[in-house]
């Protein structure tokens, strides 16, 4: 195990309007399915820029990432 940081990946797929920004920041985190709406590639996946890129560039902010095992919130930040 490489010890680098985690994150829990979540989609509001209620929200989300397959905009594909995530998909085309991350393609190795996100996929838009056969209803054009965004799913995380896995329930977790290692903590990277370009997952974050993609959840700040959500326009409906349907994506949200928090830190595997703690649960303390990455994106949207907690206010």
């Amino acid at each position: 195990m490489s010890g680098a940081p985690r994150w829990r990946v979540a989609v509001d797929r209620g929200v989300c309007v397959g905009s594909g920004l995530c998909a085309a920041a991350a393609p190795g985190a996100f996929r838009l399915d056969a209803a054009r709406r965004s799913r995380p590639v896995a329930e977790e996946t290692e903590a990277s820029p370009a997952v974050l890129e993609a959840a700040e560039g959500c326009p409906v902010e349907a994506v949200a990432l928090h830190v595997a095992g703690t649960g303390e919130a990455v994106f949207p930040p907690e206010e």
